[in-house]
């Protein structure tokens, strides 16, 4: 099995809305934009699926260490091989990708945010970071479209952190803050033991609102020069926002299920975006 093809395994498996949008890509870009998305999935699935966490931290090192090799031209991994032959291409900096490492650490030592600020820096290291990766393989004439891909970034894992809070809380992690939970009369307790209330619906309805504030800020962040270019994000951004539509329309219903469209709802979806440009 070549680099290539380990990462377009790892991405299909992963059943991802992600890889709708990567559908209509010429070849060069979804082979680059599939090696970063496969390199996502290794270092969150440390996180993820290693119970123990000082093994995890030593496999993120690994990857530290393996992020180092690539820009050697030393790669051991096939996902990192696959980036290798693409970075120079693309320009896709080491800090950025040691910088979603550094969020995947985050979940090793941090389970609770006090409040959204603190929340956003761990955002922007899973995904507003990413973001921004894309944005130069996807590629842009206009600075401006850095800030729309950072924002659109962040709207995603904003839309993630909602539709898993019960599959967090069953690792024992809630990503709402705080602070929130207190505004809404929400205890830490309620979504770990699964207790939906009208409270606990208000709760996401004002996440939803917030993310669904980030979708529009980012979109109208970028320029029209860009949009043609940048249609996988606005892809993966029609996907998303009729997910968090399914999920207020199921009542909000997160601490029990976990909403979902299907795939052929996703594709349907994601040709029409891309074909209105």
């Amino acid at each position: 099995m070549t680099p290539d093809e380990y990462c377009q395994q790892k991405t299909a498996r992963s059943g991802s809305s992600f890889y709708y949008s990567f559908l209509f890509l010429p070849p060069p870009q979804r082979r680059a934009i599939t090696a970063l998305y496969a390199f996502c999935r290794e270092v969150d699935d440390v996180v993820d699926e290693c119970q123990d966490p000082q093994l995890a931290s030593s496999k993120l090192a690994w990857w530290r260490q393996e992020l180092t090799r690539l820009y050697a031209g030393q790669s051991q991994h096939p996902v990192t091989k696959a980036l290798q032959a693409v970075a120079a291409d693309y320009h896709l900096p080491e800090e950025q990708l040691q910088e979603i490492v550094d969020g995947m650490e985050m979940d090793l030592h941090q389970s609770r945010y006090l409040d959204f600020k603190a929340l956003s820096l761990y955002c922007h290291r899973v995904a507003g970071v990413v973001g921004l990766l894309a944005a130069e393989i996807f590629g842009y004439h206009d600075r401006k479209t850095q800030r729309y891909a950072h924002d659109l970034g962040l709207a995603f894992q904003l839309t993630n952190i909602i539709r898993d809070v019960g599959e967090d809380a069953r690792r024992g992690r809630i990503y709402l803050p705080i602070d929130e939970l207190q505004r809404f009369g929400v205890t830490a307790a309620d979504i770990l033991n699964a207790r939906h209330s009208d409270d606990f619906r208000r709760l996401i309805e004002f996440q939803i609102a917030r993310a669904e504030s980030y979708y529009a800020q980012a979109i109208d962040l970028l320029p029209i020069s860009d949009r043609r270019a940048q249609r996988p994000g606005l892809v993966m951004a029609a996907i998303y926002r009729t997910l968090l539509d399914e999920i207020r329309r199921d009542g909000c219903q997160v601490l029990t299920q976990r909403t979902s469209l299907t795939p052929i709802r996703k594709l349907w979806i994601a040709s029409r975006t891309w074909l209105r440009g």
